[in-house]
């Protein structure tokens, strides 16, 4: 129950972000002098509607989303009537309009902000100043967590479906081919850091793994804890594991000491209201640019979307639909960890923030394009003392944005079949 409440929450936080979003065009607009005729939550048919002054506001039966409609957003509509032009939005200079069309984007921004103050001033942010990726963390001091036990891998692939489920939530030693952790029997605890594996010294968490893997049998472990030095001789186990540069690449049996990646700096910074400010501006842009790198990576993350529906376990850095985000935030009420829910709120906002500023067609990204090509055209041709070329023929960009339309349709039935047949979990 809680995780079907916690992802039509998550849904109906998706939806008020949206709808204000147009409503962010909508007010600037009004302020500006521009037409608004509509401001609807949701599409297809509708559920009631009313009017107050020029603008009708109602919902809609498909809570997907809204619109507001601004009359003349181009100069090719033909539906604007004769008193109407001189409200008519391509009209207005180029900063009013680019004002208006960001606006949306904008809204999503400060929600983000909104979100990330709240969550600093109250549960805390993540610190996103320790190492966040596999590749960072394998750069990082060979400082290391402890497991109770190591699931081998050489009898979880004969497992049946169910049971492997089974494993995936609980490893127990002695259940479904799990055994106890050699590093825990041997004596060694979190944030110890590892200097040496029987005669290799390390540095880094790459450095022990490798030396973890290449060593046999009972192993000196030399360790730094509190500031004191320490040995423990690990009784290390083997297992098949894939090559630490290719996660899906060719197993070859190795040896295993049942630990894992740690750092001493906490994981949550806290804040009180006032420091939460510049707290939440800081996360918010790395989320800026975390958001850039995702979308950097989506084109060589379809093959493993389609992959992930046909039958091979889903990639968890894959993207998600509005689906997929819904059951994580499920998942998150569920599993009693609302900071999690609001994460993926607020770095959902960035993300649609920025991709909505994209300039392509019929994003607002492409509409603020659009009208600052047709700006920087007409000075150019002032200066070389040519008549003005007047404004874009939109009519000629449609098979462009045709293309926009079909390849983000795809991509969005794409990631919402792989959220429903094979969808991401963050709990184990």
């Amino acid at each position: 129950m809680l995780f079907w409440l916690g992802a039509a929450a998550f849904a109906l936080t998706i939806l008020v972000s949206v709808s204000l979003h147009e409503l962010g065009h909508m007010i600037t607009g009004k302020r500006f002098g521009m037409k608004v005729t509509q401001y609807f939550v949701g599409f297809g048919p509708t559920i009631f509607s009313f009017k107050r002054g020029e603008t009708e506001y109602g919902l809609k039966a498909i809570p997907l989303g809204g619109f507001c409609k601004i009359v003349g957003m181009t100069p090719q509509d033909d539906d604007v009537l004769p008193e109407d032009q001189p409200r008519a939005m391509w009209r207005f200079p180029v900063w009013k309009r680019t004002i208006v069309m960001s606006a949306g984007s904008i809204t999503h921004f400060l929600l983000a902000l909104a979100g990330a103050w709240v969550m600093a001033a109250s549960v805390g942010l993540p610190n996103i100043h320790i190492p966040q990726t596999d590749a960072e963390q394998a750069k990082a001091p060979s400082m290391i967590r402890v497991g109770d036990c190591v699931q081998l891998q050489t009898v979880y692939k004969t497992l049946d479906a169910a049971t492997k489920k089974i494993a995936d939530s609980e490893c127990v030693p002695g259940k479904n081919g799990a055994v106890a952790a050699p590093a825990k029997a041997a004596g060694l605890q979190d944030k110890d850091l590892i200097t040496k594996v029987g005669d290799t010294p390390v540095a880094t968490y790459e450095q022990l793994t490798t030396a973890i893997r290449a060593a046999k049998g009972k192993t000196v472990f030399e360790y730094e804890r509190g500031g004191q030095a320490g040995s423990a001789t690990v009784d290390l186990i083997t297992d098949e594991r894939p090559p630490l540069d290719d996660p899906k690449g060719a197993v070859s049996t190795v040896s295993v000491a049942g630990v894992s990646w740690d750092t001493d700096q906490p994981y949550v910074n806290h804040y009180n209201a006032i420091s939460a400010l510049p707290a939440a501006g800081e996360y918010g842009w790395y989320l800026v640019e975390n958001s850039f790198k995702a979308m950097g990576r989506i084109p060589q993350k379809i093959p493993a979307l389609w992959h992930s529906i046909t039958g091979d376990e889903r990639d968890p850095d894959t993207p998600i639909s509005v689906i997929g985000a819904s059951r994580l935030g499920g998942e998150a009420i569920e599993k009693g960890v609302p900071e999690v829910f609001w994460q993926i709120f607020i770095s959902l906002n960035v993300f649609i923030g920025l991709f909505n500023l994209l300039p392509l067609l019929p994003l607002d990204g492409g509409h603020i394009a659009i009208a600052w090509y047709e700006r920087v055209r007409s000075l150019l041709y002032q200066r070389l003392k040519r008549p003005d070329p007047g404004r874009v023929d939109y009519y000629k960009l449609m098979p462009l944005t045709y293309a926009v339309i079909l390849i983000g349709g795809a991509f969005t039935l794409l990631t919402a079949t792989a959220d429903i047949i094979n969808p991401i979990t963050i709990f184990k």
